[in-house]
């Protein structure tokens, strides 16, 4: 059974990857990467990455540093599941250089809306704490939601009118 991911061992991870790194790369952390390093989680299941530009090294390399380090890594990011901006890469917040690859976190309002879409009470629970740290705030997740709503027939598995319902319901004030 592999442990939980805390920041350290992220950032383990972080260092073990970029000494695989044939050449200049972006990983994107997602997901509860993303809430453990910017400290509202103290630990995540599985470290979530996206890789750009892919390369066969570091695919190889991740099942070998999953058993090095006993932690899970998943190739998953919001884009998997909804349209994002096409400029969602500019968008994501830089967290380190390590190496050959620069780590950033992926666009934070794709990932609330992913989150969002998947709906779980975590996933609500985070976003809340996104929204509360002001990482994200209320009127330009919705806009992000409507700049990616055309683009929506692509993921057949989302529906539209759920899936925005439950953007206005997370962007209504708490209060």
């Amino acid at each position: 059974m592999r442990a939980l991911a805390d920041a350290g061992r992220i950032r383990r991870f972080m260092r073990a990857l970029s000494e695989e790194a044939p050449a200049d790369t972006r990983v994107y952390l997602t997901g509860g990467a993303t809430a453990v390093l910017e400290g509202w989680r103290a630990s995540t299941i599985d470290i979530d990455i996206r890789i750009v530009p892919e390369h066969d090294a570091l695919f190889r390399a991740i099942p070998r540093l999953k058993e090095r380090l006993q932690i899970n890594v998943e190739l998953a990011s919001p884009d998997h599941f909804i349209p994002v901006r096409p400029d969602w890469q500019d968008r994501s917040p830089f967290i380190a250089r390590e190496g050959r690859i620069s780590f950033h976190h992926f666009d934070l309002y794709a990932q609330a809306l992913s989150k969002i879409e998947r709906g779980h009470a975590q996933d609500v629970a985070d976003v809340q704490e996104m929204l509360r740290r002001g990482l994200i705030d209320r009127a330009p997740l919705m806009e992000y939601f409507e700049a990616i709503e055309p683009a929506m027939y692509r993921y057949p598995a989302l529906d539209p009118a759920s899936f925005r319902q439950a953007v206005v319901d997370a962007v209504r004030p708490t209060d």
